[in-house]
């Protein structure tokens, strides 16, 4: 029988990538208290039908992408790919909407089946922020702000492009939407099998389309910003407006969209060239229609999601844990002594190894192989003494310490 493997596009988070994980998750975190968030977290899993309402029935994640299932009791369950339709779940579900506004921050595992590549997993892992109830562009620069310092905060503000768009109102979409009907339209025969599917139900992802071809006809199609009203022009504007006054750069890019109905007014990626081909590292928008879409209030949404992955593969490693210290008994008789030495300088905040087994020897050598930088040597004349021997695992240097000096004598550690 072969040996177990990982499935294909899933892996296991240890040393440095754990560190990797958790530093990002922590300072996530960290920015998101200081704008005023509070932590959600919703299941991985839901009734199928709050991603097949909010990303469409017929959509490339729900029809190719998602893991869908029936239980026991024959519900269809999906786990999910994204965290913003759980939270509108959570939302509408919670009768949340007294608390409004809303501002809140997750992480956690997604799940798509898609082709294993660079950055990107069959399960992965996002942080996301998300602010309901706010009609007012005020949110989505402060989302954005959020953002930028989020990944200026991980030391990757000079490596990261903020590119930007705005998908007008829903009288804007509705002229620009039918403007690219009529412009592809004209050119069934040359598009390619995805963008037809989608040139009657959402032709902006077109826009987006990689096929040579498609690209082709897309130099030509209309401007989205040649349909936009005075209304959606204003709040772009004053987005803008709002980023140039907190100095935050970015490009605007016409050519950025969102394929679904519910999204409006901004949209946005920050991109980098360091990772190749995936080069989106945080990417969001406004979905003021998404809770009404879902059969809840109309409620104004707005979001983004970061791929912890992608983000891992980007920065500095994190500092390693400090080095620990090994308590080390000298014989049976040791052993509890040298139990209560190490719970003692655990609950004073030191990193503590102890070794299960073995003789003195089997048990600095493990001390050393696991980098420890003390080792506290407690026996028969240690215990009558009210001391300890504390090795210096570099040095080899050796000195005595009194039981009740412990916390002092090694600060330094700590």
């Amino acid at each position: 029988m072969a040996a177990l493997q990982p499935v294909r596009g899933t892996h296991d988070l240890l040393g440095e990538d754990a560190r990797r994980h958790a530093h990002i998750v922590a300072t996530f975190k960290a920015v998101a208290y200081r704008y005023g968030f509070q932590d959600i977290s919703t299941p991985i899993f839901e009734f199928s039908e709050v991603f097949h309402r909010t990303l469409g029935e017929t959509s490339d994640v729900v029809s190719k992408e998602t893991y869908t299932f029936t239980d026991r009791g024959g519900e269809s369950l999906t786990l999910r790919p994204e965290m913003t339709a759980g939270i509108a779940r959570a939302f509408i579900s919670g009768g949340l909407a007294k608390d409004l506004p809303l501002k809140l921050c997750g992480h956690g595992p997604m799940f798509r089946y898609e082709r294993p590549q660079k950055g990107r997993l069959r399960q992965f892992h996002q942080v996301d922020a998300e602010v309901l109830g706010v009609a007012e562009p005020q949110a989505d620069i402060e989302v954005l702000a959020l953002g930028a310092d989020f990944l200026a905060a991980l030391g990757l503000g000079a490596r990261v492009e903020l590119k930007l768009n705005t998908l007008g109102d829903s009288e804007s979409r509705q002229a620009y939407r039918q403007a690219l009907i009529d412009y592809f339209g004209a050119y069934r025969d040359r598009l390619s099998e995805d963008s037809l599917k989608r040139l009657e139900r959402n032709p902006m992802r077109i826009l987006d389309s990689k096929d040579e071809g498609d690209r082709e006809l897309v130099a030509g199609a209309p401007r989205l910003h040649d349909y936009l009203n005075a209304v959606s022009r204003d709040f772009f504007a004053k987005v803008r407006q709002g980023l140039d006054a907190l100095g935050i750069a970015y490009a605007v890019d016409e050519r950025l969209v969102r394929g679904l109905d519910y999204y409006s007014h901004t949209a946005w990626e920050f991109v980098t060239t360091d990772l190749g081909a995936q080069g989106t590292v945080l990417g969001g928008g406004r979905y003021d229609g998404l809770i009404a879409l879902m059969g809840g209030p109309a409620t104004a949404g707005i979001g983004f999601a970061a791929g912890i992955e992608r983000l891992a593969m980007m920065i500095e490693a994190p500092p390693a844990p400090a080095r620990a210290i090994a308590v080390v008994p000298i014989g049976a008789g040791a052993e509890v002594p040298a139990l209560q030495v190490a719970h003692r300088l655990r609950r004073a905040g030191f990193t503590v190894e102890q070794g299960y087994r073995g003789n003195v020897g089997k048990r600095l050598e493990r001390a050393s192989k696991q980098g420890a930088r003390l080792a506290l040597l407690i026996g028969d004349e240690e215990i009558a003494a009210g001391t300890v021997k504390a090795r210096d695992l570099d040095t080899r240097e050796e000195r005595v310490v009194a039981l009740a000096e412990l916390e002092t004598a090694f600060a330094a550690y700590r």
